[in-house]
């Protein structure tokens, strides 16, 4: 089974950064624990700028995770499935 992919992106004003990073942390703790990874990046250009990647072995386990989330995802059906390149 292909891995599957979802995005999100976040705009946080400079005062609310130390927030973000709490739920950010505790975002990937939960899911670590749901079987997914986790990654946050910064646009280089643009402090605040976020774009959130999660990651999982199949979409169903991507979907789960995504459903039991204690944290808002703005588009959870949005899943990416990987294409094999042959």
């Amino acid at each position: 089974m292909p891995r599957a992919l979802s995005m999100q992106r976040s705009i946080v004003p400079a005062g609310e950064r130390a927030k973000y990073f709490e739920r950010l942390k505790a975002r990937q703790g939960y899911y670590a624990s749901a079987g997914c990874k986790f990654w946050v990046f910064e646009e280089a250009a643009l402090s605040g700028a976020f774009i959130e990647f999660t990651e999982s072995g199949e979409p169903a386990t991507l979907a789960a995770a995504h459903a039991a989330s204690p944290g808002l995802v703005l588009d959870p059906a949005r899943i990416y499935i990987e294409v094999e390149l042959s």
